[in-house]
Order: C-alpha cells, then structure tokens, then sequence
C-alpha cells in the first residue's frame, strides 16, 4: 500500500472518530496523517519520495491561485477600461514535459489561467500551441509558461 493511501486512510479514520465527514475535517486528518506518516518515516526505510512530492503539489496549486489572481485582475482590467491592452497572438511553445500526465497538467493549467488558452499539441509532443491575449513579446510570454507552470509540474513529477 502506498503512503498516499494510508494518508487517505488516516485522514477517513480521523473524520470517524470526531464523526464529522465535512471537508475541512478530513483535510485536517489528511495534514495529521502526513505529520504522523512523516514522523514514522523511517520504518518505511531509505528515501521517501511521497513527502517531497506532496510539498511540491502544495508549491504547484499555490503557485496556480498566485497566477489566477494575477491574469484575472489583468483580464478585468482590460475589460472594464476603455483602453485596449491586450495583443492577442497564437504562440508556438516548445515543450520540455513528456508523459501524457505532464502535458495534460500543463495545457489544463495553461487553458485555466484567464487570458491564455491551450490550442493543440502537435503530434510528435514536442510543442503546445498557445492562444494568448497579452502576447507583446511572444519570448517573453513563453519563457515565462516555461519556467512556470511547466517548471512546477516537472518538478511535481520529477524522481
């Protein structure tokens, strides 16, 4: 059975035992449960890859609301003036994630943020077309979904 289960498992049996299944309780049995699991560590010997990764899960959807935040009172900024900022292009972005997984997270992540949207991915899986509706520099704008979002979900999945 892997951590994230038995992490699960505790969080179920701890929202049990204060017999209150509402969301906040289960997260809070999801977050003793990890304290628990972490302090029991080294009964599952040698490097333990579940903790890191959950903190960079935790990093990824932090990093996510952050850029959320930010395009949204940029998209409605743009709306509600009545001067155009905006400069719309379709943009090539090479990709440097290569499982399904990885390229699922980052055209969703991308297609989630207001004012950018995930067109295609070209066959071969090396490149992500990106519709964008502040592209004034293109380079920019892709080094800046690169060491993003990209860079969090690689290193969400790296080992």
């Amino acid at each position: 059975m892997n951590l994230f289960t038995i992490n699960t498992l505790l969080a179920i049996v701890w929202s049990s035992l204060w017999a209150d299944f509402t969301l906040m309780s289960l997260a809070t049995g999801f977050v003793i449960g990890y304290a628990a699991l972490w302090v029991a560590q080294p009964l599952f010997g040698g490097r333990v890859l579940y903790f890191r990764r959950v903190w960079r899960v935790l990093k990824l959807f932090a990093f996510f609301l952050y850029e959320l935040v930010v395009s949204s009172v940029r998209v409605a900024w743009d709306v509600l003036t009545p001067t155009q900022l905006s400069n719309p292009a379709i943009i090539e972005m090479p990709l440097d994630v290569k499982s399904d997984i990885e390229i699922l997270l980052v055209t969703n992540l991308i297609s989630l943020t207001p004012g950018t949207l995930s067109l295609d991915v070209s066959p071969d899986r090396s490149t992500l077309i990106v519709h964008a509706m502040f592209a004034d520099d293109p380079d920019a704008l892709i080094a800046e979904l690169k060491d993003g979002m990209e860079r969090k979900v690689m290193e969400v999945f790296e080992q």
